[in-house]
């Protein structure tokens, strides 16, 4: 059972992907998608998870600009619309709406009231902003563009936190990621794992960059921590 829903803030209403589990109550995963929206892969993560038993929720959250964006990274003018888009995306109202979808989500009859944030590229950021500012029961950041710009919230995060970084990513270059690293490295619960050789966006389904055995390895580790910290 797939559809959507409607998350509600103090701004207006958008749109959020919603993949089901086939049992309930679950825990909640809330998907931050890229710069291409709500699209193919964004739905397949989703529908990955909810094959493991979670619900998962992808929220829109390009809605205040141009909802229902659905791009691919395979054509250099959906590479130029996605960089278009972020450029400007207003992280505060970012973390603001996943914040609203989190509180949705703990709500819905079917959650077991555990939610936890997993992002890729503008969502990595996003998940590692709204787990400084919000907190989650667990958190996953993947290839998290320009944290180190925003290092300075690292100190704030409380919640159990894996950050994968691709260890040749083109956005996030070795100086960014060596930053990531030592701002990290004091909080307990937080790990982050590094992939020779990946380029940005390696566990992309059919991206450009994807590599299968990192795509794995990192989703592995992922799949574990979700589980230890929303199953048990």
């Amino acid at each position: 059972m797939h559809n959507q829903i409607q998350i509600s803030t103090t701004d207006g209403t958008f749109l959020a992907y919603v993949a089901r589990p086939s049992v309930t109550p679950a825990p909640v995963i809330v998907v931050i998608h890229e710069v291409f929206g709500v699209n193919a892969d964004m739905r397949q993560s989703c529908d990955d998870l909810a094959a493991q038993g979670y619900m998962a929720i992808c929220p829109d959250l390009f809605w205040r600009t141009e909802p229902d964006v659905d791009l691919t990274d395979q054509t250099e003018a959906e590479r130029a619309k996605g960089l278009a888009l972020y450029i400007a995306f207003d992280l505060d109202a970012g973390v603001a709406d996943i914040a609203a979808t989190v509180e949705a989500a703990r709500a819905m009859p079917d959650s077991t009231g555990k939610v936890g944030l997993v992002g890729y590229c503008l969502g990595g950021l996003m998940t590692y902003l709204t787990t400084a500012r919000v907190g989650a029961d667990v958190a996953v950041a993947y290839y998290p563009g320009n944290a180190d710009r925003h290092l300075e919230e690292a100190g704030r995060i409380a919640s159990p936190l894996i950050v994968h970084l691709a260890e040749e990513d083109e956005y996030i270059p070795k100086a960014a990621q060596q930053q990531i690293v030592a701002a990290l490295k004091d909080r307990p619960q937080v790990q982050v794992y590094g992939y020779p050789g990946c380029k940005h966006a390696f566990a992309r389904h059919r991206g450009i960059s994807y590599d299968a055995a990192a795509a794995a390895l990192a989703n592995g580790r992922t799949d574990a921590f979700l589980a230890q910290h929303l199953k048990r």
